[in-house]
């Protein structure tokens, strides 16, 4: 293997790593945000209530994106690891 070829699959898993975990990152930003502007407003300091919304958004973005998630490894997988290893 070429190390251009190395190099060029890495590039592209490392975006598709990125790609994937883009809608959970972001929702447990804004959930995190929102909840800690709720705690600065009403001087609430308690710990589970950062820790369930968030987990809570995280388990429904996961489930929603599922699916597309599986696609784009998938496809990842189909037009370059397998013909890799195959040595296509």
């Amino acid at each position: 293997m070429d190390e251009f070829v190395f190099y060029d699959t890495l590039r592209q898993g490392l975006w598709i790593a990125v790609m994937m975990s883009m809608p959970i990152l972001a929702a447990a930003l804004v959930v995190g945000l929102t909840i800690g502007l709720f705690q600065a407003l009403t001087s609430i300091q308690e710990q589970t209530l950062t820790f369930v919304p968030k987990l809570a958004s995280i388990l429904l973005v996961f489930w929603a994106s599922m699916g597309f998630m599986t696609e784009t490894l998938v496809a990842f997988f189909d037009s370059r690891i397998i013909p890799l290893i195959a040595g296509m």
